[in-house]
């Protein structure tokens, strides 16, 4: 998994400007986000936000298909591990290139549905309704990249990942 993480580090690393995290949860890609960044979470779990209130940091509450931003708002967004559990991709990544300024990236790196077909897509199928249940609605059989390839981005980098049994993808689209 080493390409994952030297890509997921560089790509943070090379954000500019305004960025949004969208399911920020704990904060955990603050140490990959260069300084002077001027990050805004967006986080409906209370426990979360209160957490990341209290380290200084602005938090919206709002799920990532409602973004309570104005258009063109922001240089960059970060979801990792998000667009699993969103109710609408699509609705989630209009929002995200709405306020996206010309040009600004969404950087993500998200766990996937296995290759069709695969005992690791027939596991995955059959323990989503159990995981959307019990791990904040996330689907792990969810075929993301299909939605990213939808959304309204002028550029698409995505790549893919194995480790252990989850498949993941990452990269970054141009907005």
């Amino acid at each position: 998994m080493a390409a994952y993480e030297r890509d997921k580090a560089r790509l943070l690393g090379e954000l500019r400007g305004r960025v949004l995290e969208i399911g920020a949860g704990g904060g955990a890609n603050f140490s990959r986000l260069p300084h002077g960044v001027d990050w805004v979470g967006l986080e409906p779990s209370r426990r979360a936000r209160r957490r990341l209130a209290r380290s200084g940091h602005t938090v919206l509450d709002a799920p990532a298909e409602a973004v309570p931003l104005p258009d063109d708002s922001v240089d960059a967004v970060v979801s990792t591990i998000v667009l699993c559990s969103v109710a609408d991709q699509d609705r989630a990544l209009a929002e995200v290139v709405r306020v996206l300024r010309p040009g600004g990236r969404l950087v993500f790196f998200e766990h996937v549905a296995a290759p069709r077909g695969t005992w690791r897509r027939r596991a995955q199928t059959a323990y989503a309704p159990l995981s959307r249940l019990v791990d904040r609605g996330c689907d792990p059989a969810r075929e993301t990249w299909r939605a990213l390839q939808r959304a309204a981005f002028r550029e698409l980098d995505l790549r893919w990942y194995a480790r252990g049994r989850v498949t993941y993808i990452g990269g970054y689209a141009v907005a």
